[in-house]
């Protein structure tokens, strides 16, 4: 029984860690399942893409890629386990669950790219876009992630998937801009970009530092950083490319705001629906869009009232703006019964320094070396603000339960 307890605890580790669960989840719930079937034995040894289990009699160490984030079965399994609790199911029942589980099929292709296009869409008004610049946008969405889909997933890896990603949502919208359409093309991109950006890695990353897991953050955090390199260098070989056909690179202004857009109210649904778009992405369950939404919303809304009203600069907006997020993530959690990363991987992304990335790239390739090093270092900043917000709450989640016992 101590094996059979021990083989079900590695493979629902195996589903978590594969479909973007954080280290330190993946621990916990492998330990709750085998302690409660008796094997208190077991050691579990979990790395950013592996685990290492060892028992009475068992021994198991396999290597365990990230393929792509699927948070619905992160929730799946995060139930099982409290049901094994719960509902004392027996090994078999639970190995039922398990393999239910690893069959669940994903969102159909039809609503994935329908997500990609809204979320792309609602971000470049996000970040200061046009109505016109938000349909662009949007079909610059929806032309990456057919790529994606059928293109990049399959048969690329993933950084010169994201640079291939980069420079088709660049062209597109570079192509819309030579045809007259959108206001602002620096806008567009930033929108296109978005659905490439990586949340899991990014995020997770980061609640790993949190629980002093050092060495998965910094593999995850750097994986990440890989990855918005990517896509930076596919928006740069766009308008390089294009500098090529038309004899010189497209001369852009600083980033645009559009004045209807950049209403309070507008910003409000804009980052309620590409939250909830990129929830369709991460594969949450359908039940959970409205919850993802509302927390992505908090925390975007937290950032506009702090530096519109209050006169805060973007990196401190930024850190209230982020534990916002977790705060309203681990509401959600408790509320929902779900894992907190369901909600805290899409309700950052309002957060994540799109522009900063955008820009850097550009006046990169357009030879502007002092703003691209500005640019780059405010994106740090800002980067740095979210990883400190979250940390911050999660350190403080930790310190007043211990007060209260």
């Amino acid at each position: 029984m101590s094996k059979t307890a021990l083989s079900l605890a590695n493979r629902a580790g195996h589903i978590l860690l594969e479909n973007g669960a954080e280290i330190s989840r993946v621990e916990s719930t492998m330990q709750r399942i085998a302690g409660h079937y008796g094997a208190d034995d077991g050691d579990f040894f979990v790395l950013s893409n592996g685990i290492i289990a060892t028992g009475d009699s068992y021994a198991k160490a396999e290597f365990i890629p990230l393929k792509g984030a699927r948070l619905d079965k992160v929730a799946a399994v995060n139930q099982a386990s409290r049901d094994v609790l719960s509902m004392n199911l027996d090994l078999d029942e639970l190995d039922r669950r398990l393999e239910s589980i690893t069959k669940m099929p994903p969102k159909a292709v039809w609503e994935q790219i329908l997500g990609s296009a809204l979320g792309a869409g609602f971000f470049a008004m996000i970040f200061g876009g046009s109505l016109a610049d938000s349909v662009v946008a949007f079909i610059a969405g929806l032309v990456l992630h057919i790529f994606v889909y059928f293109v990049s997933a399959p048969f690329l890896s993933r950084l010169l998937g994201n640079i291939s990603g980069g420079l088709i949502a660049a062209t597109v919208c570079i192509a819309a801009y030579h045809l007259g359409f959108g206001d602002h093309l620096g806008n567009m991109i930033i929108g296109a970009i978005i659905p490439l950006v990586p949340g899991v890695p990014f995020t997770n990353g980061i609640r790993d530092i949190a629980e002093e897991d050092y060495l998965a953050g910094t593999t995850r955090l750097l994986d990440a950083g890989m990855m918005f390199l990517g896509i930076a260098a596919g928006v740069a070989l766009a308008f390089i490319l294009d500098g090529a056909v038309f004899g010189g690179i497209i001369q852009l202004q600083a980033m645009n705001t559009d004045p209807v857009t950049a209403h309070p109210l507008w910003q409000l649904a804009a980052s309620f629906f590409g939250t909830a778009a990129f929830a369709i992405l991460y594969g949450v369950p359908r039940r959970h869009y409205l919850d993802c939404g509302i927390t992505g919303a908090a925390g975007w809304m937290t950032y506009i009232v702090l530096t519109r009203a209050v006169g805060f600069t973007p990196t401190e907006a930024t850190f209230v703006g982020a534990m916002a997020v977790l705060l309203c993530s681990s509401f959600m959690a408790v509320w929902r019964r779900c894992p907190v990363t369901v909600f805290l991987v899409c309700g950052i992304f309002p957060l994540v320094p799109g522009g900063g990335l955008f820009w850097t790239s550009y006046y990169l390739i357009a030879g502007q070396t002092h703003a691209a090093l500005s640019s780059g270092f405010m994106a740090v900043k800002v980067c740095a603000a979210i990883a400190l917000g979250i940390i911050v709450v999660e350190e403080a989640f930790k310190f007043f339960p211990r007060r209260h016992k």
